[in-house]
């Protein structure tokens, strides 16, 4: 739809800069756009942006960035090839959860990345990326590694790399959605 689509994100990025839908830019220090490759067939969706993203302007960058990069290099889909958004694009105070109504004000830019990017494929990380993609009463616990097709886009819902450093029992669940992922992925990789 968009053949230049660096362009595109960028005038994006610019027209979201000063956005205030809502008031969590008010106590963030800036807002946080995805980032990555804008031509990628697989894209991955968190909750938020953390302390660490909110001070470098960049998703995933903190504890569960670092663990996000190792579960992808394990999984052999090197970072720079994907592109890593969120829900809402700035911090909610002390890291909470955002409210459905913060992330329903935010949700207009997510939907606009996507549109732009046009993936094959959407991981969900977590709870709020599901609840604010596919189902707002979705459960995380129940969904988990079950693939959904929405407007022609396979969503697979896994646990937020956030939720493994508070309980490495579900690294055995992620790395089996990860093998999931990586086996759509090459598959349209290799159709295209």
């Amino acid at each position: 739809m968009f053949p230049d689509k660096e362009a595109k994100l960028e005038e994006f990025r610019k027209e979201y800069l000063s956005c205030s839908r809502c008031h969590l830019r008010a106590g963030c220090t800036q807002v946080v756009f995805g980032e990555g490759n804008p031509h990628t067939k697989l894209m991955f969706v968190g909750e938020g942006p953390g302390g660490d993203e909110d001070i470098q302007g960049r998703p995933f960058v903190g504890k569960a960035g670092q663990l996000l990069d190792k579960i992808l290099e394990a999984a052999e889909i090197p970072r720079k090839k994907v592109y890593i958004s969120n829900v809402v694009k700035c911090r909610p105070p002390y890291n909470r959860k955002p409210t459905p109504e913060e992330m329903k004000k935010c949700l207009t830019i997510l939907a606009g990345e996507i549109l732009i990017i046009r993936p094959k494929i959407i991981v969900l990380l977590g709870s709020t990326a599901l609840q604010g993609t596919i189902d707002p009463k979705g459960s995380i616990t129940r969904m988990r590694g079950k693939w959904f097709e929405k407007a022609g886009i396979k969503f697979l819902p896994t646990y937020h790399p956030g939720a493994l450093l508070r309980d490495e029992r579900k690294k055995r669940d992620v790395w089996e959605d990860f093998k999931k992922i990586r086996e759509v992925y090459r598959a349209i990789e290799g159709s295209e």
